[in-house]
């Protein structure tokens, strides 16, 4: 069984962010149940799918004033670094650290979507943004400068280097 099950708990009511995580789960679950012949295919397609939706998350924290230079963004790169580290260990024949590194992501992502996540789709809901279009449906509702931290009341600019979860998933 994967570390990770998608539940009502992830569901943040952003349909792409939502669909996106789904996907994110999915794979995730691949990796895990993937036999040592599979599992760095697995690992590579996890790690595509996973520079796409990080880079589409940036994406949108750029486009709606939720700065480019947070701790959000900055644990997505630090997460798709350690991902690749993983890939060349992997290659190397370190499929066991490999698999650590899976059910130590299952963890990871849940309370980053449950954290950092939440703040982005209620950040991007309040100001009536359409993920597909681009469109900020309420641009008055912007905010007058950029969001630091991860844009929650719970993450500052001092956390940024070390938030809780990431931790885990980069020792």
């Amino acid at each position: 069984m994967s570390t990770l099950q998608w539940s009502d708990a992830l569901v943040l009511g952003l349909p792409v962010m939502d669909e996106t995580h789904q996907e994110f789960v999915v794979l995730l679950g691949t990796v895990e149940a993937a036999g040592d012949d599979t599992v760095l295919a697995a690992w590579h397609d996890l790690i595509a799918h996973t520079d796409d939706h990080f880079g589409r998350e940036d994406q949108w924290m750029l486009a709606t004033r939720f700065s480019s230079n947070n701790c959000h963004s900055s644990q997505h790169q630090a997460v798709l670094q350690v991902m690749r580290e993983g890939q060349v260990r992997g290659q190397t024949g370190d499929l066991a650290l490999l698999r650590q590194m899976a059910r130590e992501l299952g963890v990871w992502f849940a309370f980053h979507a449950q954290s950092m996540d939440a703040a982005l789709a209620l950040h991007l809901r309040q100001i009536g943004y359409d993920p597909v279009s681009g469109v900020v449906n309420m641009p008055e509702a912007l905010p007058q400068g950029q969001i630091h931290g991860c844009g929650g009341a719970g993450c500052s600019e001092v956390d940024s280097a070390q938030h809780p979860g990431s931790a885990a998933l980069a020792g």
